[in-house]
């Protein structure tokens, strides 16, 4: 894809990804929110459908022919492949933070081609922070009317390692690879906007030593590569979309790759 069709399909997306996160926070602010168990027992509530219903509604006319992967549609999967193009996207990525009330959770719509995120879009909608870019296209971040381009920050501050971590994720593996690191100060945030801290120069490194699905990295991915970053695997690899398996592999989110020890 031409950067230019590329940048005019962003421009597309933004709306999109705001009337979904509409959709989030009606019910978030509606009161109590009811939650039931998909087959692997994660969490799903009406707000997850609703977004999923509004981006596959206006997603379909962007690139006719385009197949829309959605962790909320199962059926889609079958379209999940590593080849041509495909929308892969999470309606709801953070449930569980949604339903905790915290905020940090986002609408991600990713556009895959040939096993690549392209471009991607990321909004948390509870305070209305929006990101986007993709490799080659830059990266920005809009805060109610003002836009800002990010880039990941350039050096470490005040010699620490600003390492983003989730309480709920900092397993063995994960609390072993930070120890490594040296000095650190910690940066908590929940769902994609993990990825988004490391883009927008407030963190350093973001590693996820554990399981996550393709939808929840391939929007925020492509934020962070705009943005001067790199998405990789253990083996130094970049993330890639459409496998076999819907499961990442572990994975280190960073602005430099000279900072994953060795």
């Amino acid at each position: 894809m031409r950067q230019t069709d590329a940048a005019t399909l962003l421009a597309q997306l933004l709306p999109i990804a705001r009337l979904a996160g509409d959709a989030i926070m009606a019910v978030y602010n509606a009161g109590k929110v009811n939650v039931a168990l998909k087959a692997d027992h994660s969490p799903v509530t009406a707000a997850d459908l609703a977004a999923h219903h509004i981006l596959a509604q206006q997603l379909s006319p962007l690139i006719p022919g385009c197949p829309i992967v959605s962790e909320e549609d199962e059926a889609s999967q079958r379209h999940r492949h590593g080849a041509g193009q495909m929308w892969l996207i999470d309606p709801l990525d953070g449930t569980k933070e949604f339903i905790a009330r915290n905020g940090e959770f986002t609408v991600n719509i990713a556009l895959i081609e040939q096993g690549r995120s392209v471009l991607g879009v990321v909004y948390a909608p509870a305070i209305d922070a929006l990101y986007w870019g993709g490799a080659g296209l830059g990266a920005f971040r809009r805060i109610g009317s003002i836009t800002t381009a990010i880039q990941v920050a350039s050096h470490a501050t005040d010699g620490l390692c600003r390492v983003v971590a989730s309480k709920s994720h900092l397993n063995t593996e994960t609390q072993a690879f930070i120890d490594r690191l040296g000095l650190v100060s910690l940066v908590q945030a929940g769902s994609s906007l993990k990825f988004c801290r490391v883009a927008e120069g407030v963190a350093d490194i973001y590693p996820r030593l554990g399981p996550t699905c393709e939808w929840d990295t391939a929007a925020a991915q492509a934020v962070l590569e705009g943005a001067g970053g790199v998405v990789l695997d253990l083996t130094g690899q970049p993330l890639r979309y459409g496998k076999p398996d819907v499961l990442n592999p572990s994975f280190i989110a960073t602005r430099d790759a000279a900072l994953i020890p060795a």
